[in-house]
């Protein structure tokens, strides 16, 4: 998990808020040129100190623009990355020393994806400073799991709470069930959208669909061989413009509501998830099929697809399965969202979807 530090130096008259503000949050450091502050703070958080001062006292760990000394309290390295000579610099750092805090002068992540690299395998830690918590989010991805953690200075209170759900973010891992099918039905003609994402879906992975907020289908990738065309493992061939997906681990959307730029979640047929970005939503009219399912509670679960056999769901053990080839008795995986939906939220009320 990415760490979370907080650089409180010219915070002012904010600095007490901002610190309690972080504490609670769970930051793991907090970083002040000042010993007597970081004196205050409980052990729960990293205390950082900014010193060059050679016999430095009050701190967890001491980060100095020097060499870090051999002996001594916990020593790490500050490194402004403003040209290759300096970026020659952080690499070896990173690759040496117990702690590096780097800053990059220029709106490009090239230098940190070098320094990235040139540390592989290397057993310290990499903080690197970002601007804002959006910055921070990037960083956060560079190379696919980022720098160790980031640093923010913050600006106002909130940043700290902005910071962490940044580089936080997480998917819960969802309960599937088997859903029992109990009738497939041709349903005329209509849109349906297909959702593109920025990601290569696994073959065991899809998107959950459904015409019901409290039922939804575990809807497969295209990540599977077809006759007569290619593989397309960022698709998902989801489902009628008026269904439901998840689009974090609490809210809904419908189809016809994403754009380019959105997350869904993207769901294994184990239950776990990731978000993924939306690249582009083909909606064309096409022939529909209607799929009705029972839960092993007995609750309905609903699910329109285009009528076409290389359109796929999942089932137990991401069996994969022809939507136009599914009869009465075969078991799909479905989830069973606990609560009704108003625009997207869970909302306990009296709802009735049929």
């Amino acid at each position: 998990m990415t760490q979370c530090w907080l650089d409180v130096r010219a915070t002012g008259e904010l600095t007490k808020e901002i610190c309690e503000e972080a504490l609670h949050q769970g930051l793991d450091a907090i970083v002040s040129d000042d010993p007597h502050l970081l004196a205050t703070l409980p052990p729960t958080v990293l205390r950082v100190l900014m010193s060059d001062d050679p016999e430095p006292e009050g701190a967890d760990l001491v980060i100095t623009t020097g060499e870090p000394p051999a002996t001594g309290p916990s020593w790490g390295r500050y490194v402004e990355v403003t040209d290759p000579e300096t970026l020659a610099v952080a690499c070896a750092s990173a690759a040496r020393d117990a702690f590096t805090l780097l800053r990059f002068a220029d709106p490009t992540y090239i230098p940190l994806e070098i320094v990235l690299a040139s540390a592989a395998g290397a057993s310290g830690t990499i903080i690197t400073v970002a601007a804002d918590p959006r910055d921070a989010a990037v960083q956060h991805a560079v190379l696919e799991h980022g720098p160790h953690g980031v640093l923010l200075a913050p600006s106002r209170v909130g940043d700290a709470t902005r910071l962490r759900a940044a580089v936080r973010t997480t998917t819960p891992e969802l309960a599937l069930v088997p859903l029992r099918v109990t009738a497939v039905t041709h349903a005329g003609s209509g849109d349906r959208a297909c959702v593109d994402t920025c990601a290569m879906l696994r073959p065991d992975e899809g998107i959950l669909i459904g015409s019901r907020s409290r039922g939804l289908v575990l809807c497969a990738s295209e990540t599977h061989p077809l006759p007569y065309m290619p593989t397309r493992p960022f698709r998902v061939n989801a489902g009628a413009i008026m269904s439901y997906t998840l689009v974090s681990g609490e809210r809904t959307a419908y189809l016809s509501e994403l754009r380019a730029g959105a997350r869904v979640l993207a769901v294994s047929a184990d239950g776990r998830t990731r978000p993924v970005t939306v690249g582009r939503i083909k909606i064309e009219t096409r022939p529909l099929l209607s799929i009705d399912a029972v839960a092993p509670g007995g609750e309905p679960v609903n699910l329109i697809v285009q009528d076409d056999w290389h359109v796929r769901v999942l089932g137990p053990g991401g069996t994969v399965l022809n939507s136009t080839a599914l009869r009465p008795g075969d078991e799909i995986l479905g989830c069973l969202p606990d609560a009704d939906r108003h625009v997207g939220y869970p909302i306990d009320e009296s709802c009735v979807e049929q």
